[in-house]
């Protein structure tokens, strides 16, 4: 039987391997995770277990605190911050649960941009084709686990974060309902949309991990039967300008669902779109929000920060309090609009992003590219941050480049939007 001192052994030799030009982690501990692992080993040898996380391989998002060191979010910026003084709520949690905290990923600076691109510590490359973009913000997280130096990722969602790097490297990723898994010692991008989330191989990792970050007993999932399943397909705005590969996998996935016996039906949410559009026609709640949390050090250190990332964050900083509490106003009851919109529904499905991963040689050349790239990867996970859901993202098997399928459900539902995946995600294995 493997140990878990093998299996981190395996992943440490890989990084001593690559070290010259590690991208993909920030930060490794080498010495806390020996230890880890060892006690995990021990603990099943006595015939003990803290559970179903015990002896698992996480890494956590470079935002999250750990007691001792500075916080740096992907950012030079704040490399003369405090020291954290103690591990956040998450990472003290994973470590109660028997996690070996392997280190911290690569990111976004300052979690801002859902491409991946990282221009102070390099950008990773996507773990199918390393000329590609990982997605972001939580880049290191999609290719860690999709690489197998992680088994589990820990990332944050404010905008598709955890979704996207998930479904361009071809793994699972869980967005939560924002605020049922503690914020407390992450580094905040926007406080209103800011969730955190796992990434793995499947759902049901993602499941046992997301019980432990909300204070919950991580239990094995229930299928739920796909048969009468009721799937909405939100067609329209979400729907333009999808990739032919991505459509077309989208398409078989639906007619797969359809044999099993699922309900699939249009159901629209154009005019809940339409209506958050106008609410935050100003800026985006996100880019008003970030720039509060950077207000100290936004305009002192502008030579430190990314340029793309700084223009963002600057532009919404003078945008004047009525017009943003009114925003917060409008947003509270478009939220209960759409929960109301999604009630006849198990789940909503469409693709999680409308392209595959592109290229990152184009997008640092050319910042309207890389605006227009990084709004279109964005658009179709964002909604469910603006409206308070709860999403996942499926790998659909067997394209050229990865692809997910994003399942969307009412907020509150987490644990039965877990179940349903993992019904899909068996069903899709069984056509790959």
């Amino acid at each position: 039987m493997t140990t878990t001192r093998d299996k981190l052994e395996t992943i440490l030799a890989r990084f001593a391997g690559r070290k010259a030009d590690e991208r993909v982690f920030l930060r490794v501990y080498d010495d806390a995770a020996r230890i880890a692992a060892d006690a995990a080993d021990a603990r099943r040898r006595a015939g003990l277990t803290l559970g179903p996380l015990d002896g698992t391989i996480v890494s956590i998002k470079d935002l999250f605190d750990v007691a001792g060191e500075t916080t740096l979010a992907g950012s030079i910026a704040l490399r003369d911050a405090a020291p954290a003084d103690k591990d956040a709520a998450i990472v003290r949690r994973l470590r109660q649960a028997g996690a070996v905290i392997l280190g911290k990923t690569n990111m976004v600076e300052f979690a801002f941009s859902g491409l991946g691109l990282n221009p102070h510590y390099g950008t990773p490359g996507n773990a199918t084709d390393p000329l590609r973009i990982p997605g972001g913000s939580s880049s290191g997280a999609g290719v860690s686990v999709a690489e197998g130096t992680s088994e589990i990722s820990i990332g944050s969602d404010t905008g598709g974060s955890v979704r996207i790097p998930a479904a361009l490297n071809g793994v699972v990723g869980f967005k939560p309902t924002a605020h049922r898994v503690p914020l407390d010692g992450a580094f905040p991008l926007a406080p209103s949309l800011d969730s955190i989330g796992p990434l793995a191989r499947n759902v049901q990792d993602c499941a046992y991990a997301d019980a432990v970050m909300a204070g919950e007993e991580p239990r094995p999932l229930k299928e739920r039967a796909l048969a009468g399943l009721r799937i909405g397909v939100p067609r329209g705005r979400l729907f333009a300008q999808t990739e032919s590969l991505v459509e077309q996998a989208f398409e078989t996935s639906l007619k797969r669902l359809s044999g099993a016996g699922a309900r699939i039906v249009d159901h629209g949410i154009e005019d809940l779109l339409e209506a958050m559009a106008d609410t935050t026609v100003t800026a985006s709640i996100a880019s008003i929000e970030a720039s509060e949390v950077h207000a100290d050090w936004l305009e002192s250190k502008v030579a430190e920060i990314d340029p793309r990332v700084h223009w963002w964050i600057a532009r919404s900083s003078t945008v004047p309090a009525p017009i943003y509490i009114r925003m917060l106003r409008r947003r509270h009851a478009l939220v209960a609009a759409m929960d109301e919109r999604l009630s006849p529904l198990d789940v909503l499905v469409l693709p999680t992003t409308a392209i595959s991963a592109p290229l990152i040689a184009p997008l640092e050349s050319d910042d309207k590219l890389y605006n227009k790239t990084d709004w279109l990867i964005l658009r179709n996970t964002m909604f469910g941050n603006q409206f308070d859901l709860t999403g996942i993202s499926l790998p659909i098997p067997g394209t050229e480049r990865p692809v997910g399928l994003m399942l969307v459900a009412r907020r509150g539902h987490d644990r039965r939007l877990l179940e349903i995946a993992a019904s899909i995600e068996t069903l899709l294995a069984q056509g790959s």
